[in-house]
């Protein structure tokens, strides 16, 4: 049985893979009140206060498609509303070129993220990756020459002749657990998280491992806890930069903490009716709600027999 998407995924959304290769059929939609131009400057989006994002026809927004660095299919939503995003990240002031509106704003996924539904956070975390990939792969990993954006944006291609190669979006996969004992389960705490925050542990997939192997090396070098019984729960897009979260359940195989102190300054082990009844604030909370650690505890806190 399929679990509920995490947040920032859509399964529902076509990615017109089929039709990248066809500039005649982009042309066609880019002169349709269907295409919808979703403006990307520098990881941000143009929202209104509620906060809602800006977009705009592609049949009224011929200057805007002037001012994008990179113009990228995005896909089709269940309404058949064709997407792009459009990079406009070398302008300095983007609020005043696109609308002269002040109500209007650019800002970061991050802190308008859960306010939206799911399906516009993943619309707006799929425009926010590829910029993002765009902006950082200018030039040829392999000779140095400027690359092309190819294939309505989804590909860059290297302009030397003799070289030519492809260069295909990028993600880095990433590894984040829940590590629990009977009725407690272990949380860290960042230095660099907001005030009390307390969340899962995660790390960095290394070549050579697998996904199993990143779990209990990051549990055991961040906490100095061992884990047994490793189990897959779910992935989820998460566009800060460019990762793909994975998410596991893990069993404790030892008890004794040993906080690294350099990617965690503390470490606990925390009762199951305590997160229950987590107070959320300066002293104690929860990670974001629309985050995969979040799904993790909560799915763990209200099973009956562990997770």
């Amino acid at each position: 049985m399929m679990k509920k998407p995490n947040y920032y995924s859509n399964r529902e959304f076509d990615r017109l893979d089929h039709l990248r290769d066809d500039p005649d059929w982009l042309q066609s939609m880019l002169a349709t009140e269907k295409c919808r131009l979703l403006p990307v400057w520098r990881n941000q989006h143009l929202v209104t206060p509620d906060p809602l994002p800006v977009s705009y026809p592609g049949n009224a927004a011929g200057a805007l498609l002037e001012l994008a660095e990179d113009q990228i299919l995005l896909g089709r939503d269940t309404q058949g509303l064709i997407w792009l995003a459009l990079d406009i990240s070398q302008l300095d002031q983007p609020g005043v070129a696109l609308t002269g509106q002040e109500e209007l704003r650019f800002q970061d996924l991050r802190s308008i993220g859960p306010l939206l539904d799911r399906h516009t956070g993943a619309l707006l975390a799929h425009a926010r990756a590829m910029a993002y990939w765009h902006r950082h792969h200018r030039y040829c990993g392999v000779c140095g020459s400027p690359t092309l954006s190819t294939r309505a944006g989804n590909m860059r291609l290297c302009s030397d002749p003799e070289c030519q190669q492809a260069h295909h979006p990028r993600i880095d996969p990433a590894v984040i657990m829940l590590v629990h004992n009977g009725d407690y389960c272990l949380l860290g705490r960042q230095p660099a998280w907001p005030a009390g925050m307390h969340s899962t542990l995660a790390g960095f997939v290394e070549p050579g491992e697998s996904l199993e192997d990143a779990v209990a090396r990051e549990v055991s070098e961040e906490a100095g806890i061992r884990v047994a019984n490793i189990r897959y729960h779910s992935s989820q897009p998460w566009p800060f930069p460019s990762s793909i979260m994975l998410g596991f359940y893990a069993e404790a195989a030892s008890k004794e903490i040993q906080v690294d102190g350099v990617e965690l300054e503390s470490a606990g082990w925390f009762h199951r009716d305590q997160l229950l009844n987590s107070p959320e604030n300066d002293q104690f909370r929860l990670p974001r709600r629309d985050s995969i650690s979040w799904r993790l505890i909560e799915t763990w806190m209200h099973a009956k027999h562990g997770a």
